[in-house]
């Protein structure tokens, strides 16, 4: 009873520390790269879905393949980092910064499904509101990240917002919207976490 009780209270010790320490698995190279596939995601969209309005699935899943890279990409960074010996507490905060970013994630999912699968005419909201979401997610885990990051998601949610009400008639899923809050918002969030966290000795 008495090893129980000491392994649960080493456990909690160990979800504590992990609460208040700084995440540091997300990398800029793989947040960049972000930036960049959203860069040629948007070139290659007049090519491959040059009327988006009345082809809303393929620029859905132009988008969302984009999307799935990056995430993909950024994942396996953490758990490649996680393996390491001397990163065992990262582990931990690992999971804590998946749990409190994958709502907005599934949220955003939903809501796509929904505008995509019920209401096509309000397409021209998705990109707006997936800037949003983004911005709920980096706002959900900003304890663990960097606290310039606040500025991100601070970019995140206005970048959406304008989306919302620029970005409807001719304006309507144009390809530099994603760029300019995606694009532009991953390359913030690099170079947040490549000059706070890894040119920190």
């Amino acid at each position: 009873m008495q090893l129980r009780d000491a392994l649960m209270q080493v456990e909690e010790i160990r979800l504590h520390l992990a609460r208040t320490e700084s995440f540091r698995g997300f990398r800029a190279a793989p947040v960049a790269l972000s930036a960049v596939l959203a860069m040629f995601a948007a070139l290659a969209q007049p090519l491959l879905v040059p009327d988006p309005t009345h082809a809303l699935g393929h620029y859905v899943l132009l988008w969302m393949a984009t999307a799935a890279v990056s995430l993909g990409a950024a994942g396996a960074t953490m758990y490649i980092r996680s393996l390491q010996p001397t990163l065992t507490l990262l582990r931990e905060t690992n999971w804590l910064a998946v749990e409190q970013f994958l709502p907005s994630l599934v949220a955003g999912a939903i809501a796509t499904a929904a505008i995509v699968g019920a209401a096509p005419e309000h397409a021209a909201l998705l990109p707006g509101l997936w800037s949003l979401f983004l911005s709920l997610g980096v706002f959900a885990c900003w304890r663990l990240l960097p606290k310039p990051m606040f500025v991100v998601g601070v970019y995140y949610l206005l970048s959406g917002a304008i989306a919302l009400v620029l970005g409807q008639g001719e304006h309507a899923l144009s390809p530099w919207t994603m760029v300019l809050t995606f694009g532009v918002g991953q390359a913030l969030a690099a170079a947040v976490l490549n000059f706070t966290m890894e040119r920190d000795p």
